[in-house]
């Protein structure tokens, strides 16, 4: 018999392998080889479910599955497109004055409120009138004074003639009362222009509006003594009706609206804010500057705007279009239809196809197309993404998709007011309630609100959670 304590190294002291370590080995062999044989098993099974998973969600990128994507769709139209070129402008007026005195003196009264539209002509300030008055009145006496002597010195003219008809009196003395007369005449005149310049003086104490307009603010107040010298003035008026508009148009366009304006045809412009979301105004084109600017390679030109609600103000930044022609009949589709000059026309058994297009001009939310489209076709506008050629489609109603988020939209506007206006008090209460007693809580405010119900005390009439109740009832 082999001594088991012998046994101790690799090999028996005899050369043989110790008969437990021969056993352990080919325990551990099996193990070994029943693990691998485990894991190629899983490692098959997962190899085969992925094409099973890519076949599942073949569908969802509109492939060829029975499962239809929904999208929203636009016609196919013709109609007349407008050939707009778009530029950024600035709002000028066509005229501004500050309106200063033409005369100096104390500012006694101000007829005008700031921001007000006035017409020419009207009185806006009175000056102290007194010093002017007097001058005035000192003209006006000299010259009667003067005119007095002058009708005297005609009398005595005409006395001398007689007796000299009469051989009465020498010649010469009837030439020195005839150059009397003119001597006075010519004072008399020079009186008459004193005065007028008196009243011309006297009457600019009335400071009147040069133009028609909209007053600025005010730069005197009553009290100051004002003078012609003053660089601020009293106010400022400017004209808005009509206003202006200068913006810059490409070089390339300027054969086209030179040729429509030798035609006599008016080429329209409209004025946008600056999301081009609200149209401000629409007037005509005016004038066009005589050089082109080197630097941009365009050239300034004027539009005119009636300006009746008075909503355009100069220095104002616009946005312009300018129409510089028309296309008649023109085969359209909606922009968002087109992606890459290609569109997804919706077929008579659902699916859609590519069309490759070639893009014209923009107007507005359509663009005319040249290509292979029949007129009252339907062309995919939303849910471009989700397709794919032969893919299969369902058609829904985009603004009834637009109203129901409009709705989901204003009902949490609604009910985060409602929660903005509870005191503390019902906050607090809110807080502590279950879900289902917060819901009931809200609907009886909504229905109060609404006159529904008679007025409570909502968070009183909300059940209160019983103490015995399971967890799951919360």
């Amino acid at each position: 018999m082999l001594n088991s304590k012998s046994c101790k190294g690799p090999v028996a002291p005899h050369g043989y392998p110790c008969a437990g370590r021969v056993r352990l080995g080919a325990v551990a062999a099996v193990a070994v080889v029943a693990l691998l044989a485990a894991g190629g098993a899983w490692w098959w099974q997962q190899r085969g479910a992925v094409p099973a998973q890519g076949q599942a969600a073949g569908p969802r990128f509109g492939g060829g599955g029975a499962q239809a994507q929904p999208v929203s769709v636009g016609r196919v139209e013709r109609r007349d497109m407008r050939v707009m070129v778009s530029a950024i402008g600035t709002l000028q007026s066509r005229a501004t004055a500050v309106v200063r005195t033409k005369v100096s003196g104390e500012l006694k009264a101000l007829h005008f409120n700031e921001g007000d539209e006035v017409k020419a002509g009207q009185l806006l300030a009175q000056i102290d009138p007194r010093s002017y008055q007097a001058a005035f009145d000192q003209a006006q006496g000299t010259l009667m004074r003067d005119q007095a002597l002058l009708r005297n010195a005609r009398l005595d003219l005409q006395r001398y003639q007689e007796l000299k008809a009469q051989d009465s009196i020498a010649s010469q003395q009837v030439d020195t009362q005839a150059a009397l007369v003119r001597q006075y005449e010519g004072t008399v005149a020079a009186d008459q222009a004193q005065v007028d310049a008196a009243r011309l003086q006297l009457s600019y104490t009335r400071v009147t509006a040069p133009i028609a307009g909209r007053l600025g603010l005010r730069q005197a107040d009553l009290g100051n003594v004002v003078n012609p010298a003053d660089a601020n003035g009293i106010v400022t008026i400017t004209q808005l009706r009509p206003i202006d508009a200068v913006f810059s148009v490409p070089q390339a366009q300027l054969d086209r609206i030179r040729e429509r304006r030798a035609r006599g045809a008016e080429l329209p412009v409209e004025l946008w804010d600056r999301e081009q979301r609200q149209l401000l105004a629409r007037g005509r084109l005016g004038a066009l500057d005589n050089a082109i600017d080197l630097t941009t390679d365009t050239l300034k030109v004027k539009a005119a705007f009636a300006n009746a609600d008075g909503r355009l103000f100069p220095n104002q930044f616009v946005n312009v279009r300018l129409q510089v022609d028309l296309l008649k009949d023109a085969l359209t589709v909606p922009a968002a239809a087109v992606q890459n000059n290609y569109v997804y026309l919706v077929q008579d058994d659902g699916t859609v196809t590519q069309r490759r297009l070639r893009v014209g001009v923009a107007d507005g939310d359509r663009v005319s197309v040249e290509g292979d489209l029949p007129e009252g076709a339907q062309v995919v506008t939303d849910g471009l993404d989700r397709l794919r050629e032969g893919a299969r489609v369902m058609v829904i109603d985009a603004q009834a998709a637009a109203k129901a988020d409009q709705a989901v939209q204003d009902a949490g506007q609604r009910r985060a007011q409602m929660l903005r206006n509870l005191t503390p008090e019902q906050r607090e209460k809110l807080s502590r309630m279950t879900p289902d007693e917060r819901r009931a809580f809200l609907r009886g405010l909504r229905a109060q609100r609404e006159g529904a119900v008679p007025t409570a005390s909502a968070p009183a009439s909300a059940p209160a959670p019983a103490a015995s109740a399971p967890p799951a009832a919360r």
